[in-house]
């Protein structure tokens, strides 16, 4: 008789971690589903998450260790590929010196303890160089926010809110469980407004749609904030005991008149600031401003996300109910050796042009890295190991991703399946997928953390991120920074400081709620003559001194984009990477069920524009930046579902890689983050051969 029974985890096909139901059979998962006793997702389950299983047992998952030879990729086994790569890497280093070799972690492994072990192994063997996905996406919201509060916190108390403001995000598509939460405080009288370039799905849900230009979000947060200061419809108490700048932000604001955030945004700033303003005023402190990554990839990006943020600080929606709260961190151990082994003087790359990004961060640059392996200055860089990443697709430039991954001298890829990158690899090792392993995740809206399940041992030969990492710090003389047996004790030990046992994790599979909420903490640290925030002067900074002591202005002065001056030869703004609920970034392309929903890459235009342009929807276009050109198939939006003159191109597909076309050779000048989300283009009509 077969054995069935339910095993309860946490769904890894994106980043938000729902709660799910594995149904097994004989050792096999044979359907997922939604886990009601999740407080996250609470039984739901978008279409990645049940088609888990597909991801699992697809047919063409990489499941031996492959070394590129001259008749290709051929099968080798584990404990080769493992010498092999590690006798390369000392050669490397050897030669070149240890900066040489960098690891590159993508958002396919995740934020957490994978995250830190990637950090964890190159500072191990004497390299300072880590790389990951968050150089181009979510690295611009931490840092923006850092640099005001001290900190990021993804998970607002939506539930709670009076007013809800959607900064360049989508949730329906991104985030379905987030969408719940607004829909629940939605359902208790609260009001939504969304500013975006596009008329998304959670903007048709909206009290208010603002439509803003790309780029120009930040004239319209001045403005709003001009109309609240001027109305008095401000924190003062809050202002007085917990800020500094205010003087500087309140002259400052005083420029954004109506007349003026009309002509950047192209929105009707008189009635729209208006309107915002007074709901912000009916259900401040209990206000959310949720900023998405449609701010972070433009030239004046971490300004304008610093504005947003601004908005908590002048209202007081500061760790409120309601508004943006702080989590409790877990008390969990570091794995990362910045303390111990900072390697600073061996010159992280992208350090010294971007030094933001690195004090923030400790990340490095990627775009930096791709000129840096092409020309040799100012050091040779040789040897990347990436785990769980498709820069070949996602980073812009692709193109000259490509040519620089090509130009190394070795390139390993731990993955599941033959991505666009791994086909440039010499070494490719398989990776265990999120049912083949255990982790621990930590959710900081509901504070709870959970101990994923591991559902079926993996293949012999395929490896999960620790036992990868460890085998070769092993084999490069680094051993002793990887104790751990496996990813089981190394959990354990993870968690050894926190008064939570395994067993406790154990039997609460849904979660396990380790504080309560507690609201307003920067009184309470006052109180205790501790410092409210985790910034330099321990206050909400509207004006940085970091910012100020490395060459920037203190103040998140708005920067207009050039993007909103019309180029002659590229007269039209594209977007890029708006999400589809089917994929995650550049994954589940190659899963038929989902594959089939969207077969292929579409150019996103306003009828209007559609028309002088004499396109009917379908039509095959030619889309030109500086970069390079693609084509692409045009979809022909009604109405305002996208403002005149812009266009969006969702990324992740080959055959249309829009990535093609976005710059590497454009930054924010303090994040360091791509322009790709406001680049300027040509379209003409391409007749197909």
């Amino acid at each position: 008789m077969s054995e069935k029974k339910i095993v309860k985890s946490l769904c890894r096909m994106c980043d938000d971690h729902c709660g799910i139901d594995c149904w097994m059979e004989d050792g096999k998962v044979v359907k997922i589903e939604g886990n009601k006793e999740h407080v996250w997702n609470r039984g739901r389950l978008c279409i990645k998450g049940s088609h888990g299983t597909d991801m699992v047992y697809a047919p063409d998952r990489i499941r031996k260790p492959l070394k590129r030879t001259g008749q290709g990729f051929v099968e080798i086994p584990l404990e080769q590929a493992l010498d092999e790569i590690a006798g390369k890497i000392r050669t490397i280093q050897g030669t070149y010196g240890p900066q040489s070799v960098g690891v590159w972690k993508g958002e396919a492994v995740g934020f957490a303890q994978e995250e830190e072990l990637a950090r964890r192994f190159i500072h191990a063997i004497g390299s300072p160089n880590y790389f990951s996905n968050d150089s181009a996406c979510f690295a611009g919201r931490w840092i923006g926010y850092s640099l005001v509060y001290g900190r990021w916190n993804a998970q607002p108390d939506f539930e709670n809110s009076r007013c809800i403001i959607i900064w360049g995000a989508n949730p329906p598509h991104a985030h379905p469980n987030m969408t719940q939460q607004i829909n629940r405080a939605r359902e208790k009288g609260a009001s939504l407004i969304v500013i975006d370039p596009r008329y998304s799905p959670i903007a048709r849900q909206a009290d208010l749609f603002v439509q803003v230009k790309p780029g120009s979000d930040g004239a319209f947060a001045w403005g709003l904030m001009r109309e609240l200061i001027q109305n008095g419809w401000i924190d003062h108490e809050f202002i007085r005991d917990f800020t500094v700048g205010f003087d500087q932000v309140k002259e400052y604001a005083g420029r954004f008149t109506y007349e003026y955030v009309a002509r950047e945004t192209g929105c009707d700033a008189e009635t729209l600031i208006r309107e915002t303003a007074l709901k912000i005023k009916e259900s401040m402190p209990h206000t959310v401003v949720y900023v998405g990554n449609g701010l972070e990839h433009h030239e004046n990006g971490i300004n304008n996300i610093r504005a947003c943020a601004y908005l908590d600080g002048l209202i007081g929606a500061v760790d409120q109910k309601g508004a943006n709260y702080s989590p409790v961190g877990f008390p969990m151990k570091e794995l990362v050796l910045y303390n111990e082994k900072p390697l600073l003087e061996l010159n992280p790359v992208g350090r010294d042009r971007f030094p933001i990004l690195y004090h923030y961060r400790q990340e490095c640059h990627t775009m930096t890295l791709m000129d840096q392996i092409l020309t040799g200055k100012p050091y040779p860089f040789k040897a990347m190991v990436l785990t769980g990443a498709n820069p070949a697709m996602t980073n812009p430039n692709s193109s000259k991703v490509r040519k620089a991954l090509s130009a190394l001298e070795l390139l390993v890829v731990h993955d599941l399946f033959l991505s666009e990158t791994a086909q440039l690899a010499d070494y490719i090792l398989p990776a265990a997928s999120y049912l083949e392993r255990s982790e621990l995740h930590v959710h900081g809206g509901y504070q709870t953390i959970t101990l994923t399940n591991r559902m079926i041992g993996p293949d012999p030969g395929i490896t999960d991120e620790y036992t990868m990492f460890r085998e070769l710090a092993v084999r490069l003389g680094a051993g002793e920074y990887f104790p751990w047996k496996d990813e089981d004790q190394l959990n354990e030990w993870l968690i050894s400081d926190s008064g939570v046992s395994m067993d406790v994790l154990r039997s609460n599979p849904s979660g396990y709620q380790y504080a309560q909420k507690v609201y307003e903490k920067h009184k309470i640290r006052k109180e205790n003559q501790e410092k409210p925030f985790n910034t330099r002067t321990g206050k909400f900074e509207f004006t940085s001194e970091i910012l100020k002591e490395h060459g920037y202005q203190e103040l998140a002065e708005y920067i207009p984009p050039k993007s909103n001056t019309t180029d002659p030869a590229r007269p039209f703004t594209l977007v890029t990477g708006a999400r589809k609920v089917m994929y995650y970034h550049g994954r589940n392309h190659n899963i038929p069920a989902l594959a089939s929903a969207l077969t292929e890459a579409e150019m996103e235009i306003n009828e209007k524009d559609a028309a002088r342009l004499h396109l009917q929807d379908g039509d095959m276009v030619k889309v030109a930046s500086s970069i390079g050109h693609m084509t692409v198939r045009a979809r022909i939006m009604e109405g305002d579902e996208i403002g005149e003159g812009v266009v969006q191109i969702t990324h992740g597909w080959k055959k249309h890689n829009v990535n093609n076309i976005t710059h590497d050779d454009t930054f924010d000048p303090i994040s360091g983050f791509p322009l790709m989300k406001s680049v300027q283009v040509s379209i003409e009509k391409y007749e197909e051969r």
